[in-house]
């Protein structure tokens, strides 16, 4: 099986912000993550990214916040997209 596309968005808002996601299905777990999913999520404001979530060989899930790193605990893909969507409006409203 090869990797299969779930989802893809890409918007860009009204500010000139982006907020751009894919997501794939992948036939063996990316390590060290046990679930069978690939995927990167993006708000972009000024050029410069403010909120990140993805998973990386090596790295596994995690978010970028603020220009900080931290670990993600990925559960489901509906909630690894409202996770995402609530960490941006967060920042929308600031």
């Amino acid at each position: 099986m090869k990797a299969q596309k779930i989802t893809e968005h890409k918007s860009i808002e009204a500010d000139g912000s982006i907020i751009q996601f894919v997501i794939w299905k992948v036939p063996t777990p990316v390590p060290p993550t046990e679930h069978g999913f690939k995927y990167r999520l993006v708000y972009i404001r000024n050029g410069e990214r403010v909120v990140g979530f993805d998973n990386e060989r090596g790295k596994g899930d995690h978010m970028h916040l603020d220009g900080g790193e931290y670990p993600y605990q990925f559960q489901t893909i509906d909630q690894l997209i409202e996770d995402f969507l609530s960490e941006v409006e967060k920042r929308r409203q600031s």
